[in-house]
């Protein structure tokens, strides 16, 4: 009989989590019976044609005590959800959903078994997997506490993580496991007619791209400031900067800098690929992540990537020994891509204030612009760097610790 799996995650919406819990079920469906939990089905922006998806209607909502009401009624709808189908590991993904998970395991809505105790077979309690999957989530001690007092393995996302939950909370439980890449689908997608026919600057051979949701923590002012220059030089540059959001102060910002024609920020895609693939270079200017995993997707096409050596991931993506340089704060040409330090994290939209850090990573990027041996050297690493974090290695491991 297959074990059963329960994925749980608020929404299904973009994000680096969501794009992981979706590719998980797909890649463990011929292996176990697999069902995704999620609090709500607004806006999702992934394919999940196929899928056992159970929406239990339970939105976030505002204020303190709302708040945490609403954690008590997702757990008891999920531990309902957990003996209704018999599962025997509930897997989730970000701090929300690791509290519903461990509250739904506590005994306290008719559960039985203690929670971290671990277990074979179909306990009435599963196991309780807890995924920490952002730098950020370090921040919150008390949460990262419980999640390792009361599941029976924390799923970090990089191999830093875990040695600071290993370090600072004495987490014997916890395992690194690299995000998942269809790296064919990658390549297909990347070629779909239907949206290579809507993109910007199809005939420009210098577009810069990123990715992410409208949040500080992605850096994008740094970004949007460093093209500028290299727009003077170079006038057929273009910048292009997909995801969630309005991006209005930025636009404001790239009309003050000049370069409003240059740049395109055309928001959430389904299938984001085309976009990626229009890309000379994929640059990353954030504070912190958890696992970039734009940065790989960007490598699978072949795509140099010169990125922030923020906490977490691009040391662990971009060079060979990690250790090396994960807290080396300069401009270092690593074996799969570029390195800078990270920037500020202080907001600045003051098109007047340009800083020294902006100007070298316009020169970062002019060099991927000109040096044509860089180039090739960055685009063939990318490649062979991301025929490593295949979903085939992703799956072995999942399978050898749902067996242990």
């Amino acid at each position: 009989m297959k074990k059963k799996f329960m994925l749980i995650v608020p929404m299904l919406h973009q994000g680096g989590f969501e794009r992981v819990c979706v590719a998980t079920a797909r890649l463990l469906e011929p292996y176990y019976e697999v069902y995704i939990v999620i609090f709500s089905a607004m806006d999702i922006a992934y394919d999940i044609r196929g899928l056992h998806v159970i929406d239990i209607h339970m939105k976030s909502v505002e204020g303190k005590a709302g708040k945490v009401l609403n954690v008590f009624r997702r757990a008891k709808r999920v531990a309902a959800l957990k003996r209704e189908l018999g599962i025997d590991i509930a897997y989730s993904f970000g701090p929300t959903a690791n509290l519903v998970n461990v509250f739904s395991g506590m005994g306290l809505f008719g559960l039985t078994g203690r929670p971290g105790g671990g277990g074979s077979g179909r306990a009435e309690c599963p196991e309780i997997w807890c995924g920490v999957r952002s730098y950020m989530d370090m921040g919150n001690p008390r949460l990262l506490r419980l999640f390792c007092r009361y599941s029976d393995r924390v799923v970090s996302c990089s191999r830093l993580i875990q040695r600071e939950l290993e370090e600072r909370f004495s987490c014997r439980k916890v395992c690194t496991l690299y995000n998942p890449f269809d790296l064919e689908t990658i390549h297909v997608q990347s070629q779909e007619a239907g949206e290579k026919e809507r993109l910007p600057f199809r005939d420009s051979a210098r577009v810069i791209v990123s990715m992410g949701r409208q949040d500080d923590v992605k850096g994008f002012w740094h970004l949007l400031k460093s093209f500028s220059l290299l727009h003077e030089k170079y006038e057929d540059a273009r910048l292009l900067i997909v995801g969630e959001g309005d991006f209005r102060e930025y636009w404001r910002l790239a009309e003050e800098l000049g370069v409003a024609d240059a740049v395109s920020f055309p928001g959430v895609k389904k299938n984001p690929f085309p976009w990626l693939a229009l890309g000379r270079m994929y640059v990353m200017t954030s504070i912190n992540e958890g696992f970039p995993n734009v940065l790989v997707e960007a490598m699978a096409l072949g795509i140099p990537v010169i990125s922030t050596n923020c906490m977490t991931g691009p040391a662990e993506i971009l060079a060979e020994d990690f250790d090396a340089v994960s807290s080396r704060q300069e401009y270092r040409d690593a074996d799969y891509g570029i390195l800078i330090p990270v920037m500020d994290a202080q907001k600045n939209l003051d098109a007047g204030q340009i800083t020294e850090e902006e100007r070298k990573l316009a020169k970062q990027m002019e060099r991927l612009l000109t040096d044509g041996a860089l180039y090739e050297k960055y685009s063939k690493a990318a490649e062979k760097r991301a025929a490593q974090f295949s979903g085939e290695a992703y799956v072995e491991q999942i399978r050898r610790m749902a067996e242990e």
